[in-house]
């Protein structure tokens, strides 16, 4: 019989937090071995559950969820997400302006089906959150990585940015605060880059899905905030703030100069009626999640748990002899570097391997972020102090055999 083969379309998407390392530690579990997960930021898995009061609130209103909503959405939790973009200084954002969504990640991929011809190019930075990346190519478009600065605290590198705009680009994205670094942009840093959308009438594609996640008094400034003459999609959700990550609810803004873009709106619209809709229950929820207490701010503050995993966690990688890590400002994450002149790895995700099968910890390796060096990993500090003590003393262990 005659075999059976994946699109061709996939030949070039990657997706490697969920891959050929995570498979291994999949096997590993089915035999009995105990994983630490530190490859992905799912709160639920790490004693961080949902705010209680937006739990009650989907479970009192469950018999509301049975049947098909409007395709963007509810009416109540978009008014929600409406009066959230008058907080943060979005101006001009109507009902219609907000389309709901099963997580950031279905929108992201619907933006990009709706908005892309093939060879039409996307600026992402590099390191990325790479479903972007995934979501471009998917979408027959060409990704272009832009470089992030290690040494300017991970910001953009604006020159960068200018010399890879072509006349093929048609939108950057911004992913503040970033995922993998805890880079938390300066309303300087993104004026720069909407001067740039707006000399290359450029689309601003601004993934914000941890800015409530802030270390050390940084404040996050939304990108939408700045300018109305440019067209923005700001992306957000409960699955970071609220820890609701398998809720599945995320939302997309659409605000600035939407006089331009009637036909891509319409092109989205489309797509969101093929879905028919998100999925109900969860959006039951983001009404009390945006208007009730923030309990994320506690968890962020010095003294809570956030706060004092990440102090732990990156002073602990930083001891390590040869490795040297950022510290975030916002996030879930770390991003170490080792040393090249230390650490001669070749092959980042056979360290990463290695590391899984020895130590059976789980990290994700910085090549996946589309990153040019292979001397970068990322780390979860979600898990209690304690546990990451032990993780990070074992992985300095493990290192210590990768030393020149």
């Amino acid at each position: 019989m005659q075999n059976y083969y994946k699109s061709a379309k996939l030949d070039n998407v990657c997706y490697e937090i969920r891959g050929v390392v995570m498979r291994e530690a999949r096997r590993l579990e089915e035999e009995g071995h105990r994983i630490l997960k530190l490859n992905i930021g799912n709160p639920a898995a790490f004693e961080l559950d949902v705010p209680e009061e937006i739990q009650q609130d989907v479970i009192y209103n469950m018999h509301l969820a049975q049947g098909y909503v409007e395709s963007k959405g509810l009416f109540s939790a978009r008014k929600a997400v409406m009066h959230y973009c008058q907080q943060r200084g979005i101006d001009k954002v109507d009902i219609d302006d907000i389309f709901l969504g099963n997580g950031v990640s279905e929108l992201i991929v619907m933006t990009m089906q709706a908005m892309l011809n093939t060879g039409d190019e996307v600026l992402i930075p590099a390191p990325d959150y790479p479903l972007w990346t995934a979501a471009v190519t998917l979408s027959s478009g060409k990704p272009v990585h832009y470089h992030c600065d290690e040494e300017q605290n991970w910001f953009p590198d604006i020159d960068d940015i200018r010399k890879k705009i072509t006349n093929r680009t048609r939108a950057i994205v911004l992913i503040n605060p970033n995922n993998p670094t805890g880079s938390v942009y300066s309303p300087e840093l993104l004026e720069q880059v909407i001067e740039l959308a707006r000399k290359h009438n450029l689309i601003v594609l601004s993934d914000e899905i941890y800015d409530k996640i802030l270390y050390d008094g940084t404040r996050h400034v939304s990108t939408a905030s700045l300018a109305d003459d440019v067209l923005f999609f700001t992306y957000n959700g409960l699955s970071k703030n609220y820890r609701a990550a398998g809720y599945r609810s995320g939302w997309m803004i659409v605000s600035g100069a939407k006089h331009l873009a009637k036909d891509l709106i319409e092109g989205i619209d489309m797509l969101s009626n093929m879905r028919l809709c998100a999925n109900v229950p969860a959006q039951l929820g983001i009404q009390t999640a945006l208007g009730g207490y923030q309990s994320i701010n506690d968890l962020v503050a010095p003294g809570g748990r956030l706060y004092e995993q990440r102090e732990t966690a990156w002073r602990m990688l930083n001891d390590i002899p040869g490795v040297s890590c950022v510290k975030p400002q916002g996030a879930l994450y770390l991003f170490p570097k080792l040393d090249p002149k230390k650490f001669p790895i070749v092959n980042d995700e056979k360290l990463v391997l290695d590391l899984l099968l020895q130590e059976k910890i789980l990290l994700v390796q910085g090549s996946a972020f589309n990153v040019d060096d292979k001397q970068h990993l990322r780390v979860v500090f979600l898990p209690r102090k304690d546990t990451l003590e032990d993780a990070v003393g074992r992985l300095a262990n493990f290192l210590t055999k990768y030393r020149q």
